[in-house]
């Protein structure tokens, strides 16, 4: 009987650069010292990257309009809003290589 093993090296692609951006978001959020609707701003970045949400990549858009619009109304630090755009861009290059 043979055991699988665990791959030597790992191809790097555009979800994991999507993955990635999401979680710089996060931690941007989380170290911004708080602003007004941050909170839900985290709920919101948690949906997003949830499994239930990446296997429909359709779901994404509207999360990243709904995080930006909490964020800008609750006056986010720039680098924030800096993340939210690399997301954006992520999200919308992987949906055209992914269509759904």
């Amino acid at each position: 009987m043979s055991f699988p093993t665990e791959p030597t090296g790992y191809e790097k692609t555009i979800l994991s650069d999507l993955q990635g951006a999401w979680s710089v978001l996060r931690d941007c959020v989380v170290e911004s010292g708080g602003f007004d609707g941050c909170d839900r701003a985290l709920f919101h970045i948690d949906e997003a990257m949830s499994w239930e949400t990446v296997c429909n990549l359709n779901r994404m858009p509207p999360l990243v309009l709904m995080i930006r619009n909490i964020c800008i109304q609750g006056q986010a630090p720039n680098d924030v809003i800096e993340s939210i755009e690399e997301v954006d861009r992520l999200v919308k290059e992987v949906i055209k290589d992914f269509p759904v």
